[in-house]
């Protein structure tokens, strides 16, 4: 039996810039840092490709100025709501200046006590503490002062309300809400920030009488004035770039893999799998707050990626059908078990509960995430090895 279980590796790169070959920079990486330490690829390992580094390879940037075009074409100077935005310096800060400079007004509705991914504007004790119910009424900021008085983040020390007033210019005002129809209050036209709740969202408000609704999904779905674009998830899973551009989510994403999984092909005669990753889907215990920002783990993957793990609960195993075994003998009987599970895990019944029902590409998007960090460890590509291997194999 293999000691080793599912192995993650983060693997170097060179800087990538726009308009390099990432297919050719990833192979080679990954080829190089395998000879360097003695190892060799193997049939259905894994190779994660951040986003971060395929938007940059295509050139997926736009400006301020870019979105704020976009904006005002949909909205002809009107007074805008800008519902659920996320409190992110990285993530909305630049689209934020950009949709208020498209806009003749914005009032921006922050949700209470967090946001949609986490982030406290307050806690959930001085709520509780307030009695305000925060399906209620929506409050203007004097209310919200009033009733919580300082907001500034656990971790960043910012305090998001003024922050983005200053962002958004002199005239923006911010209430506070949790029911998107609040905001119609203020006006008919209006932007929904929000990430994965954006199309119920969006339903809800035409239903309650709005004029517009657009979502951060149908903004740069297209160029403006040469501007990167995304025709899925438009301004979706962006985030800074420089002081002025933001990187949009990476387009043809499934090509890049499949491309990707050729190469390597080509190069090894190895068959592997291969994703592009974003955000990982877990949640901080301490600061609450749940780091998928993106509008998914991953926009792109090769065929071998889909479904869910099949798995048994060793656990449940051990305790039952091992129960008088022991030693080689209680291991050789699980990996007989093993070996004669059937290909759903549905069936498995009792025998895989406590296994995880998630995408496959959640989990290993999730770890690639894990490995290669958000800083300056300088590993945008992962390396998986023995993902799909058991305790029989």
């Amino acid at each position: 039996m293999g000691r080793f279980g599912t192995i993650s590796y983060g693997v170097r790169t060179p800087i990538i810039k726009r308009g390099d070959d990432l297919v050719e920079i990833v192979t080679q990486s990954v080829l190089g840092a395998l000879k360097e330490n003695n190892l060799s690829l193997q049939d259905r390992d894994i190779i994660g490709v951040t986003e971060a580094v395929v938007g940059i390879s295509q050139g997926n940037f736009a400006t301020i100025d870019q979105i704020a075009k976009d904006v005002e074409s949909h909205f002809k100077g009107k007074t805008v709501g800008l519902i659920f935005p996320i409190m992110s310096r990285n993530r909305f800060s630049l689209l934020l200046k950009g949709i208020a400079k498209g806009t003749k007004k914005l009032v921006i509705m922050l949700s209470y006590p967090s946001d949609e991914v986490g982030n406290p504007l307050i806690s959930q004790e001085k709520l509780y503490e307030s009695g305000i119910n925060p399906y209620g009424k929506a409050l203007t900021e004097s209310q919200f002062r009033s009733a919580f008085g300082e907001t500034k983040h656990l971790f960043t020390g910012v305090d998001y309300i003024e922050f983005y007033k200053e962002l958004a210019g002199k005239d923006c005002e911010i209430i506070f809400g949790n029911k998107a129809e609040e905001i119609l209050a203020y006006t008919p036209y209006v932007i929904n920030a929000d990430i994965h709740t954006r199309k119920q969202t969006k339903a809800h408000l035409l239903k309650c009488g709005a004029k517009k609704v657009v979502s951060l999904d149908e903004l740069l779905t297209k160029s403006v004035d040469g501007s990167g674009y995304n025709e899925e998830f438009g301004l979706l899973g962006s985030n800074i770039n420089t002081d002025d551009t933001v990187k949009l989510f990476p387009r043809n994403t499934r090509q890049f893999a499949l491309n990707l999984q050729k190469k390597f092909k080509e190069l090894t005669g190895k068959n592997v799998e291969c994703l592009v990753y974003g955000d990982g889907a877990f949640k901080d215990p301490v600061g609450k707050i749940w780091e998928l920002a993106d509008p998914v783990v991953s926009p792109g993957f090769t065929d071998g990626l889909l479904g869910t793990p099949n798995e048994i609960k060793l656990k449940y195993i051990s305790e039952t059908k091992l129960a008088n075994l022991s030693g080689k003998e209680a291991s050789e009987e699980f990996k007989k078990i093993v070996r004669q599970k059937t290909g759903d895990s549905k069936e498995n019944n009792r025998a895989a509960l406590g296994t995880t029902p998630r995408q496959l590409t959640d989990l290993i998007g999730s770890l690639c995430d894990l490995t290669s960090g958000s800083g300056d460890k300088g590993t945008p590509v992962i390396l998986i090895q023995n993902y799909f291997k058991n305790y029989a194999d």
